[in-house]
């Protein structure tokens, strides 16, 4: 079965071509630069670019795959949650290619299928597992009985992890997305200079980064931002983020007895995080998952995969899909 995701719940402009677990296609354009000047993403700008090139990148992810549009079985599109102008602009142009091509049509949960990104890159994974999604929006874990069942364990109850990234980044004037900006900078920091912490949770596992934004903002106030401070703030900021991550995810995987751990979301490509959980997870004799690099970042291939997998076990949507 060959199915075409459509992804574009922020910035990102996603259609790929899966062929059963196999990518046959995957194009994304992204709009981060129209954003970057504003610190952010800007949801209008987002909408009006994904309306600019949705037809072209549908087009060019077709071309790549080497397939006519009527050899596509199934169409599958980003239904949430996301912002709701970029949903729009998705679900409309995946409801014109239905109708078009006369293809069932079948919305995806975006959260769901940044899960579903480690099945496309390892086929070895066996359910039930604990699962741990880490973004710029989300910082949730989950237990999954099979990609069709995800039972949701905790969440951040403020800034989601690749958030707090963003506003630390900001803090220390680094510029936008501060991910990538603070990973490089920890490089060459001290980890042990600082002390910060996250903030308590009522519940164990709940997530909660919005504590060490503030501290980092108060530690800065009383410094003189020097270049090698800019460093240790990064290195120490970055892996007691890193620690907490887990921390609570091990301690998922111990209370639902859980020998498989799978991690998505962008923040997964981020390499100490990398480090830190295949470390910790060996320590605890729990397999540990990563997608790609490339599949960590929002795509419409974990969206076409997951897609097609809930389709086989009956999941619908039609032309009354909405977001």
């Amino acid at each position: 079965m060959i199915t075409l995701g459509i992804e574009s719940s922020c910035d990102e402009t996603g259609v790929a071509l899966v062929k059963d677990t196999t990518i046959i296609s995957n194009v994304v354009s992204s709009s981060l630069k129209e954003h970057s000047r504003y610190g952010g993403v800007i949801p209008e700008i987002a909408s009006r670019c994904q309306l600019e090139t949705i037809s072209s990148v549908a087009a060019q992810a077709i071309r790549q795959a080497k397939i006519k549009p009527g050899q596509i079985d199934l169409i599958c599109v980003t239904q949430g949650p996301g912002l709701p102008g970029s949903l729009l602009v998705g679900i409309a142009f995946a409801k014109a290619l239905s109708l078009s091509l006369n293809k069932p049509l079948l919305g995806v949960d975006h959260v769901a299928s940044h899960i579903y990104a480690n099945r496309l890159c390892h086929k070895e994974i066996k359910l039930p597992a604990v699962a741990l999604v880490v973004s710029g929006g989300h910082t949730s874990l989950f237990y999954v009985k099979d990609f069709s069942r995800m039972l949701l364990l905790s969440e951040t109850q403020d800034d989601a992890c690749g958030e707090a990234f963003d506003k630390v980044a900001k803090i220390m004037g680094l510029g936008y997305p501060g991910g990538p900006l603070i990973e490089k900078l920890a490089l060459t920091g001290n980890s042990h200079k600082i002390r910060f912490s996250c903030s308590k949770t009522k519940n164990e596992l709940d997530f909660s980064f919005s504590g060490i934004k503030t501290a980092v903002l108060y530690y800065l106030k009383t410094k003189k931002l020097t270049a090698a401070l800019k460093r240790d703030v990064a290195a120490s900021f970055q892996e007691t983020v890193i620690n907490t991550l887990t921390r609570k995810t091990l301690l998922a995987c111990k209370r639902k007895g859980a020998k498989q751990l799978i991690i998505g979301g962008g923040v997964a490509a981020n390499k100490r995080l990398r480090q830190k959980f295949l470390q910790e997870c060996l320590l605890a004799k729990v397999k540990c998952f990563f997608p790609e690099p490339g599949l960590c970042m929002d795509n419409a291939a974990m969206v076409a995969g997951l897609g097609a997998l809930l389709y086989t076990k009956g999941r619908r949507s039609g032309l009354g899909l909405d977001w």
